[in-house]
């Protein structure tokens, strides 16, 4: 069994699986969107990973606000998760991204990772974080 992590964003969806023990999120791709409110052949390309790599359950960042409130990107994320389980069958968890892109971004730095190519790993590395939250989460609590 393998998790699924997505950082679903405006123009990017990352995307990263767990290891088969269910311990450590690896980064696989960022999905390029041409429109924000296209979504066949991102929700085809997600479908195409889960059969490759055996996922049983996804982990969908939840944008919420700093005060803990839910805002139009949140709101936009929970239309996706819906889609999702519908177009999937999978269960689908949202979990709280607050602040995995500013992570991303510091980890990228500490790595000396030149500016102009940190966009290109940023939703990737946001979604290993969203996963590895959830499955040290998972793991703590025998979820």
């Amino acid at each position: 069994m393998r998790i699924m992590g997505l950082d679903f964003g405006s123009k990017t969806v990352g995307v990263a699986i767990s290891d088969e023990l269910l311990i450590t999120a690896q980064g696989i791709e960022t999905i390029e969107r041409k429109e924000e409110n296209k979504l066949r052949r991102t929700l085809a390309r997600i479908e195409a990973l889960i059969v490759e790599y055996g996922v049983e359950e996804i982990a969908l960042g939840l944008p919420k606000n700093m005060n803990n409130s839910i805002g139009e990107r949140a709101e936009l994320t929970m239309e996706f998760k819906d889609r999702l389980e519908r177009r999937t069958g999978l269960p689908v968890v949202l979990w709280d991204e607050r602040l995995t892109t500013v992570a991303a971004e510091r980890a990228m730095i500490e790595a000396g990772i030149r500016r102009e190519h940190r966009k290109e790993h940023v939703d990737k590395i946001a979604a290993c974080l969203i996963l590895q939250g959830y499955l040290d989460c998972r793991k703590n609590k025998e979820i």
